[in-house]
């Protein structure tokens, strides 16, 4: 398994996310992908399985070193002071000392983003978490929340995969030195009925969800989060290593991306989005 160098983070480029998964549902596919070798696991106080993802990790009897672990705070507690408490909630229910990564899940424009990201600098501070971030952070946000922060930034974590294009956050990630993790990685599912991947797999003996997974893993400084409630598809999301994409086959996979291509953008919650990204 390789790893994305994030000012000073070593995150996983390959991990497992969980949203959408019951407590339960996650507690079995968190250890099972741990299991299948994955060690970067995602999931959010909005999910409402962090309890289960904890009982996941617990059982799949790794040592807590060895597990790169991300949650992500609601919007709704971002003031100082309900933050840290909301990080501690968190915490309680993964049964856990401290998660490895933080993130801000949105923007909130109705809190000042300097307050909220003084309070995740201080959950950082009281060991809660060793590295903090975003997500879903529109290039001029993410500046200001870098200007803001006492602590270095390690990722954005945003929509990524071939019918999306984030060159203007990836290129704004890389000046901040940090990385990119991408949630619905695959589409939720339309990139693996694209021609051009199935293409590009037949000619590799792999799945097109495989190819899409490696055109991911290939790029500098992207971390890719598949999430999956089915227990076989956890490690054939991981048997992405025995081969590799052509600079003809990313640039053919890259070349998907397309002006309507983003799936997720919640009326409420979405900021303005970069025009390409």
């Amino acid at each position: 398994m390789d790893y994305v160098d994030a000012n000073g983070a070593r995150i996983p480029k390959i991990g497992f996310g969980t949203f959408e998964l019951d407590s339960a549902t996650a507690a079995a596919r968190v250890t099972d992908a741990l299991e299948a070798g994955c060690r970067h696991i995602d999931t959010a106080q909005m999910y409402g399985n962090e309890e289960g993802v904890g009982r996941g990790l617990r059982d799949s009897g790794l040592d807590r070193q060895d597990i790169f672990l991300t949650t992500k705070v609601w919007p709704d507690r971002y003031r100082d002071g309900d933050l840290q408490r909301s990080t501690a909630e968190s915490l309680d229910r993964l049964g856990l000392d401290y998660v490895d990564l933080l993130l801000l899940h949105w923007p909130n424009p109705d809190v000042p983003l300097e307050e909220t990201v003084g309070a995740l600098n201080e959950v950082a501070s009281q060991g809660l978490t060793r590295h903090i971030g975003v997500s879903n952070f529109t290039v001029a946000l993410l500046d200001q929340a870098v200007a803001a922060s006492t602590r270095p930034l390690v990722t954005n974590q945003v929509e990524y995969h071939p019918y999306l294009s984030q060159a203007p956050v990836l290129e704004a990630l890389a000046r901040h030195g940090m990385a990119l993790t991408a949630y619905c990685p695959l589409g939720k599912g339309r990139a693996i009925g694209d021609g051009t991947v199935r293409r590009i797999a037949d000619a590799h003996g792999k799945s097109p969800a495989q190819v899409v997974l490696r055109w991911h893993y290939q790029q500098p400084g992207v971390v890719a989060i598949p999430r999956t409630s089915r227990a076989e598809r956890v490690p054939a999301n991981l048997d992405i290593f025995d081969f590799e994409l052509s600079d003809e086959d990313m640039a053919a996979i890259h070349a998907l991306a397309r002006a309507d291509g983003r799936i997720i953008s919640p009326a409420g919650l979405a900021p303005a989005w970069d025009n390409a990204g």
